[in-house]
Order: C-alpha cells, then structure tokens, then sequence
C-alpha cells in the first residue's frame, strides 16, 4: 500500500483511529502543531500512553502486594508447629484468598484435598505455574468455588498442587513467582 491510499482510506473513514486508541501508542507524533485537529490527535496519543502508564504501574502494585503478602504466609510458615495446618487455615486470611487448598494423589488427609492418581498432572500439564480466571471447579476450591474469580494452580510436589482462589483478580496477578517461592517453602516444610 502506498502513502495516497492510506491516506485516501484514512480520510474515508475518519473515525478509525478514534475507535483504536491502542494504535496511538505506535504512531510517531508531528514535531510541530498544526492546527486543532492535530492537537487533539496529540492529546489522544498522550492519553493512550497515560493510561498504558497506569495500566503498568497497577500491575506493578499488584505484583509488589502479592510478594508481600507471601513474605507474610511464609513468615507464619516458619512459626507454625503444622505446616499443613498453617497453609490450610492461616494462609487465607495472610494471602487475602478465599481459597488455600492443597490437592494431594492418595488418600483423603486432614488439611489435604485427595485427588485421584494422574489427576494433579491433568490439571497442570505443563508442570508450571497458571493463573488464570477461575473455572468454578469445586474440587480447587471447595464451598468457595462460587466466589473466586481469579485462580492459581502451583506444583508442590510431585502428585500434589497449591491451589489459591482470589475473590478479586487483582490480589493474583499473572506473574506466578512469589507463588512458586510459597510453595516450594511449603515443600521444604512438609517434606518427601
């Protein structure tokens, strides 16, 4: 496509970059103003990069609260005479989950969800980390399955999960580090 025809299909359908203001953030703006229509061009391309900003710095509170609040659930971890039990009924209020659930291959345990033999590699093939919105599956997230909207699925050990349900998706953002720090501290705590 040459330079006239874009320009040509621009000028037929003047709303287009109006009704993609992502587009504004790959323009390259004029070097002098021209006129109103081209001021208020470099306006929306200034608001798109304003709210890109905003969009990254959230995620980056995001991603610093979870690390604390997982700082926190291991500090408890360490404290308690129960790992099992730290994990199962501090972690919720310590991590601001509605759900801690540990699913275990084997015999129902108190403190343990028992899952059948190959079920925790079904539900995490990969072997890594997944946030995701949550799936409303009863078996991750017990009587809370309604509530949570957002969903973390984290290896502990071979046959057993970590699974956290948030009630809001911005307590569990998609980086998955402070979750895997988290539960290898639990594995280290309850062991082989």
């Amino acid at each position: 496509m040459n330079p006239d025809a874009v320009e040509a299909w621009l000028r037929a359908n003047p709303d287009f970059l109006a009704s993609r203001p992502g587009l504004y953030g790959a323009l390259a703006p004029p070097v002098r103003h021209h006129g109103a229509p081209l001021a208020d061009h470099m306006a929306a391309m200034i608001a798109a990069g304003r709210q890109e900003t905003a969009r990254v710095l959230e995620a980056h509170r995001a991603r610093q609260s979870l690390a604390a609040r997982v700082n926190e659930a291991v500090l408890a971890l360490l404290r308690a005479p129960c790992a099992w039990e730290c994990a199962a009924e501090e972690w919720p209020a310590l991590l601001a989950m509605e759900s801690v659930r540990l699913l275990m291959e084997g015999e129902p345990r108190r403190h343990r969800v028992a899952i059948r033999h190959g079920m925790a590699h079904a539900l995490l093939p990969g072997g890594r980390p997944l946030v995701r919105p949550a799936t409303g599956n009863p078996t991750l997230h017990g009587e809370a399955a309604p509530l949570v909207t957002r969903e973390a699925l984290v290896p502990l050990m071979p046959g057993a999960l970590l699974v956290l349900g948030a009630r809001e998706a911005r307590l569990l953002p998609a980086q998955p580090q402070p979750l895997l720090f988290l539960a290898r501290a639990l594995a280290v705590r309850i062991g082989p």
